[in-house]
């Protein structure tokens, strides 16, 4: 009989498959390692992404926070100049009364009357000034009296004051504006 030892084949077959499998767990761990870093990777790029879209959003909002603060100067802007046209339009509304006011007071004066101050405020109006005698003053009041500007004229002080070495009569008269439109002043 032959005996056939078998034993060297056995070690040779588990040495074998020993190498087999530290190689199979050698790939395994190569292609784990590849999987790990490749994902690595991508999130990385991912992330680099995201920062870049967050630096670019952070870009943007600091740029309308500028149109905002400059809208916001237009804003103030334009209700500095409403304000300024509003000023303009009661100018213009009240231009007419006050000029043709003063310009009938220039008018109405008589020679050697001389005004000192206008003061008007809502329908109240004060005139101070100097004559030279009481008859000018009588003059001027009925000559207010008689304009399609004023009503109620009252003479509220007249007394003797000297300027220059010459006695002159100085005088504060108040009155009313008078009340009707502007045309129908106009057309009186």
């Amino acid at each position: 009989m032959i005996k056939i030892n078998l034993l060297p084949v056995r070690a040779s077959k588990k040495k074998e498959s020993a190498i087999q499998q530290l190689i199979i767990a050698g790939v395994v761990v190569v292609l784990i390692s590849l999987i790990v870093t490749s994902l690595y990777v991508v999130k990385r790029v991912q992330v680099a992404t995201a920062k870049e879209d967050i630096a670019s959003a952070n870009k943007k909002i600091a740029e309308l926070k500028a149109k905002i603060g400059k809208l916001e100067e237009l804003k103030a802007l334009k209700e500095q100049v409403r304000k300024k046209l509003d000023v303009l339009s009661q100018l213009r509304k009240n231009k007419t009364g006050p000029a043709r006011r003063m310009a009938t007071l220039s008018d109405l004066a008589p020679e050697r009357l001389w005004l000192t101050a206008y003061n008007e405020s809502d329908q109240n109006v004060r005139i101070s000034g100097i004559a030279l005698n009481e008859e000018l003053i009588a003059q001027f009041m009925k000559s207010l009296e008689a304009s399609s500007d004023f009503m109620m004229v009252e003479l509220v002080v007249s007394e003797q004051t000297v300027i220059a070495e010459t006695k002159l009569k100085k005088f504060d008269i108040t009155m009313k504006l008078e009340t009707g439109t502007p045309q129908a002043v106009a057309a009186k």
